[in-house]
């Protein structure tokens, strides 16, 4: 067996053990997410990947030294972000790690949060005006109100966790969120919680800890508040910047359109092969195709 990033035993799927889950409109899928990188001038594709990962925070860095070695290769640049160039990307890239690695390799780059509209003053009357998004979508299961962490006796000196039935709970690890800020995370057993007379108010799927498979109550804290700067906080600045906000509003006009053509007049709403080196193959073929047709229409070959 394999270990994932917080050393976790790694559950594969027997049928393709490269894939991995992928949360989509459409529910929950095994597969990949395809990856690329648009040249904003003529929306070439100038790179294409496909990760079997679910979260797209693990792929920036790789995505970004491999059009770095690209054009080092052909000769262009032996560093293109040293030559005014910019990078913009959605906000399922941001994350700590990720800013840190922007920040140390001087990449001139905007990448917001998930929160960074809430604190536009222009998007402050959108809900009024147009709404919440699915807000007429029926929900599909309510939230339980269950006993908050605050109801749990935490020690951050000793890093001791008692629940309110008097159970000391298992500390997994400290690990720093996305914020920038550690968190420390408990993990109740599943004996314990089994037969817990709180277990109903306590977790969220109580049945989760009646089978060896399942698991108890979890729970996280904040180890600081009065925590100093992150590059998280540096990258907020960036993209709250009158300069940031105008650069980054460019994003949705440069990439989207790629993916309209190829999802949409191209055909390709899911990849239909199996193996990271197949599904990637498939993807750059379509990514090829779109470059093929801009070149035709736009470039030299139009001549």
């Amino acid at each position: 067996m394999g270990q994932g990033k917080r050393k976790q035993e790694v559950k594969s799927n027997i049928t393709d053990n490269q894939s991995a889950k992928m949360t989509t409109s459409k529910g929950t899928i095994q597969g990949y997410n395809g990856v690329a990188t648009v040249d904003k001038k003529h929306q070439i594709i100038i790179d294409a990947q496909a990760f079997g990962e679910g979260q797209e925070h693990h792929t920036l860095r790789p995505i970004l030294e491999k059009v770095q070695d690209r054009y080092k290769r052909i000769g262009i640049s032996n560093n293109i972000y040293k030559k005014k160039t910019i990078v913009t990307a959605d906000t399922g890239f941001a994350n700590e790690a990720n800013m840190k690695y922007l920040h140390e390799s001087g990449i001139n780059a905007y990448v917001p949060d998930n929160h960074f509209r809430s604190r536009d003053p222009k998007f402050a009357e959108q809900k009024k005006k147009y709404g919440k998004r699915h807000q007429n979508e029926k929900k599909k299961g309510s939230v339980r109100n269950v006993i908050p962490p605050s109801e749990f006796n935490f020690d951050p000196v000793n890093l001791v966790c008692v629940c309110p039935a008097g159970e000391t709970l298992s500390y997994q690890n400290t690990r720093i969120s996305d914020s920038g800020a550690p968190k420390a995370f408990f993990n109740g057993r599943i004996m314990q919680c089994r037969n817990c007379e709180l277990k109903t108010k306590c977790m969220q799927n109580p049945a989760s800890a009646d089978h060896r498979k399942g698991s108890g109550r979890q729970v996280s804290f904040t180890l600081s508040h009065k925590r100093g700067p992150t590059y998280t906080d540096w990258m907020k600045h960036r993209v709250d910047s009158k300069e940031g906000k105008q650069i980054y509003s460019h994003r949705m006009s440069v990439v989207e359109p790629v993916f309209a053509n190829i999802g949409t007049n191209k055909g390709l709403n899911r990849f239909s092969l199996r193996g990271k080196d197949k599904v990637e193959s498939q993807w750059q073929l379509y990514c090829m195709v779109h470059n093929i047709e801009k070149l035709t229409n736009y470039g030299q070959l139009s001549h």
